[in-house]
């Protein structure tokens, strides 16, 4: 296949703290000749890349446009709040919301968790990202609250997080333009779902190899299903009765006379 006949790519659009390098591995064993193309978008961008053609589908944040969009939810993230490590929450292996009350809790405008209230004493203005307000909690300004994946994307030396057990939870999800459920869209949601190769759904299955059969039946097929029958006797396999005597002619022979 030249250059000029290659096949597009399939552009796969996925927001922070989402890793689709699993999903890329089974990709590239399953369509060698079909290139996928990472499509890294802020997570407030992922749906205006998803309606906008930039891309066609995406590892996104819900909720979603679904008057637009299909999606699928793959599953839900445990919330932590990101702290120095010398802070005193350290010593809990988990905090509630209402431990947080009486500290200063950053709340970044590229926010994932749907908050009713935010928890915590408001700071006077809201970071631009999540990297900024991790630089502010390393500065010692106040404390984050973020899905876990993004407290590990920016990890640090000196912060460490805590779950935070009643907060708000970010749910992932694949979703692509309900207009252009293509082929290769069905095929990267047979992936991200597990489907093996051989599924219903997943590409055409080998041809299966016919079975052997069984020694016996085999030997009963060459035979007709039948047992031979003996060349002696006239009965199936049979022997002479005991007590009877053969004579070609069918009758017993009359004993002797002693002389």
């Amino acid at each position: 296949m030249t250059d000029s006949q290659a096949a597009p790519p399939f552009r796969l659009a996925y927001v922070p703290g989402v890793t689709p390098t699993k999903w890329l591995r089974i990709w590239e064993e399953r369509l060698p000749d079909v290139p996928l193309t990472l499509v890294a978008v802020p997570a407030a961008e992922g749906v205006q890349v998803l309606n906008g053609g930039s891309a066609d589908a995406g590892l996104v944040r819900l909720p979603v446009d679904r008057t637009s969009l299909s999606a699928i939810p793959l599953y839900t993230e445990t919330t932590v709040v990101v702290l120095p490590k010398e802070h005193a929450m350290t010593t809990a292996t988990e905090v509630t919301v209402g431990d947080l009350a009486d500290e200063l809790v950053l709340h970044p405008l590229d926010d994932t968790l749907e908050w009713e209230t935010p928890p915590g004493l408001p700071a006077k203005e809201r970071p631009g990202s999540t990297a900024d307000a991790v630089e502010l909690v390393a500065a010692g300004v106040g404390l984050l609250v973020v899905p876990q994946s993004l407290a590990r994307l920016h990890h640090r030396r000196d912060l460490t997080y805590r779950p935070v057990v009643d907060a708000p939870q970010s749910q992932v999800a694949l979703a692509w333009p309900q207009e252009e459920t293509t082929d290769l869209v069905e095929e990267f949601i047979g992936i991200v779902r597990g489907r093996t190769v051989n599924s219903s759904r997943g590409r055409a299955p080998a041809a299966a190899e016919p079975k052997q059969q069984p020694k016996q039946k085999q030997k009963q097929a060459a035979t007709g299903g039948k047992r031979q029958q003996s060349t002696g006797g006239g009965r199936t396999g049979g022997r002479p009765r005991s007590g009877s005597r053969s004579s070609g002619t069918g009758k017993r022979e009359k004993p002797r006379r002693r002389s």
